[in-house]
């Protein structure tokens, strides 16, 4: 399955590899066309594989905190949320791979109260001070125990385009799609003090499966 937010890139980065082919066939050495088809294969092959998007399967239990991107946490601290918690907190920050599925995933479920886009420059994802100067999208949700939980989309050196299709006042549903950020990013997540924190820095996590905190209620 594949990301419909990829579908133009895919069908952009296709187009352009059969002009460049046929480029090559007609204006080319033969064997020096012949490399040409494989490196354009290849980019087709990969702009596919970045593109996709399997099946996920979260856990029955709406006081559970799931991973909204796969990849690997890098940050496990603490912090003062003053954008929506307005509070001390834990941020928990996944870095995505280029190689990692990059469509992004609800962390709770509950009602979407805050969105905001946020334009920036580009650093690489990994840094601490990309979640506050990096192009990014601010999003806050009310569970229904009350907790207020806050998370962000953050993109990188390589990505440079943020993508989300939910908005304020939609009730959201841990493990569902929500949007997707292309070619290398991050995802915080901010939790108050009556989350029991389940990741540390170093783990390898799965959007919409991996739990990363417990609300206690």
């Amino acid at each position: 399955m594949l990301a419909r937010d990829g579908y133009s890139t895919i069908a952009l980065v296709f187009l352009v590899s059969l002009l460049v082919c046929g480029f090559a066939y007609y204006f080319l050495n033969h064997w020096f066309a012949y490399v040409i088809y494989v490196v354009m294969i290849g980019l087709s092959g990969l702009t596919v594989f970045f593109f996709r998007d399997p099946e996920r399967y979260p856990p029955d239990d709406q006081n559970l905190i799931i991973s909204p991107a796969d990849g690997r946490v890098v940050f496990v601290k603490k912090v003062t949320e003053d954008v929506y918690l307005k509070s001390k907190a834990t941020q928990i920050s996944v870095f995505l791979s280029p190689l990692n599925v990059h469509v992004n995933r609800n962390p709770v479920s509950g009602s979407l109260e805050y969105v905001k886009y946020h334009p920036g420059e580009y650093l690489m994802a990994w840094t601490e001070h990309a979640s506050e100067l990096n192009e990014r999208a601010d999003f806050g949700v009310l569970h229904p125990s009350q907790t207020k939980i806050f998370f962000r989309q953050i993109t990188g050196f390589l990505a440079r385009r943020i993508v989300y299709n939910i908005k304020e006042g939609d009730q959201l549903k841990a493990g569902e799609r929500f949007g997707i950020m292309k070619f290398g990013s991050r995802m915080d997540v901010v939790v108050p003090d009556n989350v029991e924190i389940k990741v540390n820095p170093g783990d390898s996590v799965k959007a919409g499966e991996s739990v990363i905190g417990v609300i206690k209620t």
